[in-house]
């Protein structure tokens, strides 16, 4: 996966044979501490949901990013795996090989992808808001809670107001098939 500065990409894995990614909400916190260590210095998250199998996240690579972007997400994973590994006394791989980068080429597609990524769980049936829903970013887009990793002004840019994008999230269509997991 080759991944280039100055562009958004639609980024997620899932775990083989859908075996659960995170069995405790300290496995998400954890995760996502992980994400933080290896990723930030690199790419900026616009949004994030991370699934019992499954994670997305929207990124933008940031100019000045590392060629090695690529393997520090592969970095990512298997760190996290070997730590999920230990606690569950399990061995081999959790994810699928190959992680997925999918080019997002228009500004314009920002909210719609946003809201698909923070809908996840209420498509799933685990949540009937996704306000409800902890591990993604649409909390602290509708400013219930002060999240730090996720930087939203390029996406709420598009709308008057945050009641706007809580709306036009409650009501996404037109979801690019490329972009279903």
């Amino acid at each position: 996966m080759e991944l280039y500065p100055n562009t958004y990409y639609h980024l997620y894995n899932r775990t083989n044979g859908n075996e659960p990614l995170f069995r405790t909400r300290e496995n998400y916190l954890y995760f996502l501490k992980k994400y933080r260590f290896y990723l930030n210095a690199d790419c900026s998250t616009l949004a994030y949901c991370l699934m019992p199998t499954h994670f997305h996240a929207f990124i933008f690579v940031k100019p000045e990013a590392s060629s090695t972007l690529s393997k520090k997400i592969g970095t990512l994973l298997s760190s996290y795996t070997q730590g999920y590994n230990k606690v569950y006394k399990r061995h081999g791989n959790l994810f699928q090989q190959h992680s997925k980068a999918k080019p997002v080429d228009s500004s314009d597609y920002a909210a719609t992808l946003t809201a698909y990524i923070h809908n996840n769980p209420v498509r799933s049936g685990l949540v009937a808001l996704p306000e409800k829903w902890e591990f993604s970013s649409f909390q602290d887009y509708c400013g219930l809670r002060k999240g730090t990793l996720v930087l939203k002004d390029i996406v709420l840019s598009k709308f008057a107001t945050i009641e706007d994008f809580r709306v036009f999230s409650g009501r996404v269509v037109g979801v690019e098939e490329r972009f279903w997991v």
